[in-house]
């Protein structure tokens, strides 16, 4: 690969956002809006055609004097004036005059932002999907690997490494349904004017707004109120279940890597260090930065949140702590899936830990398989009672499981050894892991395909 990588805090490329975010991008993302507002107004006769043409010809930051933009900020102290001012000076006189006709400059940079955000959504959905391929191959290949299953930290049942990854899939899944569905409230142009209303347009806004809103790719806001901000407190919040699935899969490879368990551990590199004084170390680097930035992300959750709460019909602070919020959010997003796309891609299986590990309690992880089958005969109640009492016993070292469930004489009658032999493997008492881990990948890999299909906005 040529050119020079750009890095998250490991090795794991940046996806992008963070440019998206800047300030330049943002500020030329405020100018396409300047020059779609200006085309839809000559359009519907609003302002002249040799004022759009121009104003649309120069909205290009590399035509403006973006040192004098900056030290305007610095004089007005307005986020947006000194950008039109510099484009009315660049368009010149009289077409100048025709800049940000009847807006105001949260039509602008709401509209803006949202070109921004849609362009995060795009690689946000990408890496997803590409987090649904991986695990949905993952899943296929460990669909039949049989490891201990585990309710509040104690063997339960066996399990597959199959099923275990189609639970983050089914979640995985969902979150993507979750991002496509809010794309038709979020997506969407703003032109209503001072308050919303389009005082300044008339009975035409409306059809401004649409016309603005299709030169961009946008949808169009019902009612263009500036404190309507629950789409953008709604992304943020499905970046935050997204997150905090993203922490639960980094927690479990966590867990499942401790020399302890040593069924699974994260890719390690040729040359890559785990500790600076103790050269055996490997640690769960990937899913370090995974906690960490699912943490922060769930975070943005309540101020997002409180952003809702705005007075009037117009809230600066509350309007610009959610431009903070959202564009944290989509960095924050960005990492997470990265991180998540190499934790999954690169992981190693130990199967014998996991067949080891298995083995650890001598066959009482398959005690239900034992019980249901001798409830068959005498009851389940009863059944519980014996083997229970059989696995008391096996836990105080007085005799093996297998042997004191064939040995008891309540028992014998109903199981012979055999019998108990075969309820006790593991491999036998599955139930449907397989089969799920297996349906599971394919409906993830069909989720997949969805979120990197292109979707008209709503009009």
């Amino acid at each position: 690969m040529s050119g020079r990588q750009h890095f998250t805090g490991s090795r794991v490329p940046d996806p992008g956002v963070r440019a998206l975010v800047a300030t330049p991008n943002r500020w030329q993302r405020w100018l396409d809006v300047e020059a779609a507002l200006a085309l839809a107004q000559a359009e519907l006769g609003m302002i002249p055609d040799s004022a759009a043409r121009a104003i649309s010809a120069s909205a290009d930051l590399r035509r403006l004097d973006v040192p004098r933009i900056e030290r305007r900020m610095a004089e007005m102290s307005h986020p947006l004036m000194p950008l039109i001012a510099e484009l009315a000076e660049v368009v010149g006189e009289p077409d100048g005059g025709w800049v940000h006709w009847g807006a105001t400059s949260q039509n602008i940079m709401q509209t803006g932002d949202v070109l921004v955000t849609r362009d995060v959504h795009r690689i946000l959905l990408r890496s997803l999907a590409g987090l649904l391929s991986v695990a949905a191959d993952l899943a296929d290949r460990g669909a039949e690997v049989v490891v201990a299953g585990r309710t509040h930290g104690q063997h339960a049942v066996p399990v597959t490494l199959g099923f275990k990854v189609a639970i983050w899939l089914d979640q995985l899944a969902r979150h993507g349904t979750r991002l496509r569905r809010l794309e038709d409230d979020l997506l969407v142009a703003m032109v209503g004017g001072a308050a919303g209303t389009f005082a300044s347009y008339g009975a035409r806004g409306p059809e401004l707004q649409g016309l603005v809103g299709r030169r961009l790719g946008l949808g169009s806001m019902a009612l263009p109120a500036r404190t309507i901000a629950d789409p953008f407190t709604e992304y943020v919040c499905v970046l935050g279940l997204l997150a905090a699935t993203g922490a639960a899969m980094a927690r479990e490879v966590r867990t499942l890597m401790k020399p302890e368990f040593g069924e699974v551990r994260e890719g390690a590199p040729p040359g890559s260090i785990g500790s600076s004084t103790m050269p055996h170390k490997r640690n769960p680097q990937l899913c370090d930065h995974v906690l960490t930035l699912s943490a922060r992300l769930r975070a943005l959750a309540a101020p997002a949140l409180e952003a809702m709460v705005q007075d009037h019909e117009a809230d600066g602070a509350q309007s610009a702590l959610l431009d903070g919020v959202v564009a944290d959010a989509s960095v924050l997003g960005g990492d997470l899936l990265a991180y998540l796309v190499a934790l999954v891609s690169g992981l190693e299986v130990d199967e014998s830990r996991m067949r080891v590990n298995l083995a650890l309690t001598d066959g009482l992880i398959n005690s239900e398989a034992v019980m249901l089958a001798l409830g068959e005969k005498v009851g389940r109640q009863r059944a519980h009672g014996l083997v229970g009492e059989a696995a008391e016993r096996a836990s105080a070292g007085e005799g093996r499981f297998a042997d004191l469930l064939a040995q008891d004489p309540r028992i014998a009658p109903h199981l012979t050894p055999g019998e108990v032999k075969g309820l006790l493997d593991p491999s036998r008492y599955t139930g449907l892991s397989a089969t799920l881990a297996r349906q599971t990948a394919e409906r993830a890999r069909c989720a997949a395909a969805e979120l990197t299909t292109e979707h008209e906005p709503a009009r």
